[in-house]
């Protein structure tokens, strides 16, 4: 076999799953890094693909002063709930130069839960945030006679979602409630890429804008605070909210016969993901908003080989390293840096090709942090934590 063969057939099945297998904290709420690879698939083609991810995330309460103490050392459990995930593409080549691709993913999410006692966290008992999104993707690609190529297209995006802040170390905001109603947002995709054939080589950089959700939420605060605080426990309003943008660079080349090398750098905006509100805010008692969410930009790097074993097995091995970022997290977002290891497999058969993955991440332990005056107290601190991941994509070339 060539090495266009190769990289035509071995990348885009193994380091698209590899990709797709991420489990979550794969910075911020992000689930999948929303690569383009059936771009360059040969020809027509479709691919459906789908598995699981099993998180486990464990720390414990941090000491506290107050009126019962809190002795901190509580163990929090398991935060980190398991989620399914799938996806569709389609592949359609016009002419030498032209071609599309329509991409079903869900790109985003988040699904935390702290337990209460005896199981859970007197500190943090209650509080949960849960996010869901499904993204539909529009591309165009045009081919020059020089092998560059230019790619570009619309993205849609319907999510939906809900915060709950309870425990006894959110003092004065416990009982915070915010439920996101389902909501459409739309933003664009461009890039261009450089192929060399001969070496099954292909760099690919690619700018995905934010995406603006104009959502209706109702935030709800109990009762006998509202009533202290001379407000309505419940408010209703429209607020803005934006999925980050994100800079992807992707590459590979043959290295030797049957052989490839491919690699990845990422670089998400997520300091522009804010949520916000009415009462979270005037229930904190600040003389300015706190945020609601707050992230940290991400950069994440990943390399591979791949290697073609027989005419019909290939396979590949692949790594990926996220850097933690400052010294404290949200208990929204309860993990900090990342570094993952990839082992998947493909068989292919005449048109058909199907890839299985599984997928071990190591996520980063942090002190988790509230700051309903400004200055953040530790409430939590959460251990190196794992997460297992497997997929299967099945495609197929016509």
């Amino acid at each position: 076999m060539t090495h266009k063969f190769v990289g035509k057939r071995l990348l885009t099945g193994t380091a698209a799953l590899m990709l797709t297998a991420a489990p979550v904290f794969a910075g911020g709420i992000e689930r999948a890094p929303q690569s383009l690879g059936v771009l360059f698939e040969k020809g027509n083609y479709a691919e459906l693909s789908f598995g699981g991810v099993n998180p486990t995330v464990k720390g414990r309460d941090a000491a506290l002063p107050g009126d019962p103490p809190y002795p901190g050392e509580v163990a929090t459990g398991d935060v980190a709930q398991g989620y399914g995930f799938f996806g569709l593409a389609y592949k359609h080549q016009f002419n030498d130069n032209l071609s599309a691709a329509i991409i079903i993913e869900q790109p985003f999410g988040a699904d935390i839960r702290y337990a209460a006692p005896p199981s859970g966290s007197p500190l943090l008992a209650g509080t949960k945030v849960e996010i869901n999104s499904t993204t539909y993707t529009a591309l165009l690609r045009y081919k020059f006679d020089n092998n560059f190529s230019v790619h570009g297209g619309i993205r849609g995006s319907y999510a939906d979602g809900g915060v709950t802040l309870d425990g006894a170390g959110y003092l004065t905001t416990a009982g915070y409630n915010l439920d996101i109603d389902g909501e459409w947002g739309v933003g664009y995709v461009l890039g261009a890429a450089y192929e060399m054939p001969e070496i099954a080589a292909r760099v690919s950089l690619t700018y995905n804008s934010p995406i603006e959700h104009d959502f209706r939420m109702t935030e709800t605060i109990p009762p006998g605070l509202a009533a202290a605080l001379g407000l309505s426990p419940t408010e209703i309003g429209n607020y803005e909210v934006k999925t980050p943008r994100s800079w992807t660079l992707e590459g590979q080349t043959g290295i030797a016969a049957d052989t490839l090398l491919f690699g990845s750098v990422r670089w998400v905006k997520w300091s522009e993901f804010v949520v916000d509100n009415a009462l979270f805010p005037i229930v904190g008692l600040t003389p300015g908003p706190i945020p609601l969410v707050e992230l940290e930009d991400t950069t994440t790097y990943t390399v591979g080989v791949g290697r073609k074993f027989t005419e019909n097995w290939s396979g590949s091995l692949s790594f990926l390293y996220e850097p933690s970022k400052g010294d404290m997290a949200s208990p929204l977002a309860p993990t900090n840096g990342r570094k993952a290891v990839t082992l998947a497999g493909i068989y292919t058969l005449d048109n058909l090709k199907v890839t299985a993955g599984i997928n071990y991440t190591r996520l980063g332990g942090t002190d988790l942090g509230i700051g309903e005056t400004g200055a953040k107290t530790t409430v939590a601190t959460m251990d190196d934590g794992k997460a297992w991941g497997v997929g299967i994509k099945v495609g197929y070339s016509f």
